[in-house]
């Protein structure tokens, strides 16, 4: 952004004439920019969803598949369908803010809708956090019922209540220990993208209040 800056002062150099001239330059960069930022989240996003549909669909254990036919099919299939459904609204989400950012021929309204596209991704990325937590949890419930060496301790926990409160601490502890490794990468995979898009809505702020 400092050489937009320094670009732009060079510009004013040459007469206020030309100054219009650069503030519209200026701003089809930064919408070019910003397009282009959009749709990088978006196919980070795409590509993210196809990742985690490939390692669920080999991630199939003996005692899963158990459970499912206990029962808990029903309740799984109806998760996977409402996460699926969350996901695709995120990614109409994702692909309407790039349409709005590639078209917008406004200052503000461009502003506006690389806010709203930042608000967009931090709600996706949090939904997510959210949904890993939920799995991780799940997974420790069907384990407990359904796996012969976690039925095994689960048994000898019935007479062990301080046995129960470690184990349960541990669990609670690894779930954040998860979790917060997910977060630091989604902190690194759209943070630097969103740290990008800051950069460009201040640039066209400084546009704007010139203007």
């Amino acid at each position: 952004m400092e050489g937009l800056d320094l670009l732009k002062k060079d510009w004013q150099k040459n007469g206020n004439s030309f100054t219009q001239f650069s503030d519209t330059e200026i701003y089809g960069m930064l919408r070019k920019k910003s397009s282009s930022i959009v749709r990088w989240i978006l196919v980070i996003s795409i590509l993210e969803v196809i990742l985690w549909t490939v390692v669920g669909f080999y991630n199939n254990d003996d005692y899963v598949s158990k459970a499912e036919y206990k029962g808990l099919q029903q309740y799984y299939v109806a998760l996977n369908i409402f996460n699926y459904a969350v996901i695709a609204v995120f990614m109409v989400l994702f692909y309407k803010n790039y349409i709005s950012i590639s078209t917008n021929e406004s200052t503000r309204n461009l502003m506006a809708s690389i806010l709203r596209t930042r608000k967009t991704v931090k709600m996706y990325v949090a939904y997510n956090l959210i949904m890993i937590a939920l799995t991780l949890i799940l997974g420790v419930v069907i384990a407990f019922n359904y796996s012969p060496q976690f039925i095994e301790l689960s048994t000898q926990l019935n007479h062990d209540t301080n046995l129960k409160l470690m184990l349960m601490g541990m669990i609670i502890m690894c779930v954040l220990i998860i979790v917060g490794v997910f977060w630091l990468f989604y902190r690194l995979l759209y943070g630097v993208l969103l740290k990008r898009l800051l950069g460009n809505y201040k640039e066209l702020s400084k546009i704007e209040t010139e203007g």
